[in-house]
């Protein structure tokens, strides 16, 4: 099945701050610093809230993989 059409059934999910923060287990003012400074994975304001895409974190974690490390 076309990879696309997977992607596409499925509904986005949706990462706060403070959940992202947890996952990457950093500290939440770094969350905010890299918003201020355009750094970091490309965040959507919804309204007054910021969220994060689990799709568009998991791609920019992959831009900063160590071309070492790959197999």
């Amino acid at each position: 099945m076309n990879s696309a059409k997977v992607q596409a059934d499925r509904p986005t999910e949706w990462l706060s701050p403070a959940q992202l923060a947890d996952e990457l287990q950093i500290p939440l003012a770094t969350i905010y610093i890299w918003r201020s400074r355009h750094k970091g994975p490309r965040g959507h304001k919804i309204g007054t809230h910021v969220r994060y895409s689990r799709a568009d974190v998991a791609a920019w974690l992959e831009t900063l993989a160590d071309p070492k490390d790959a197999a």
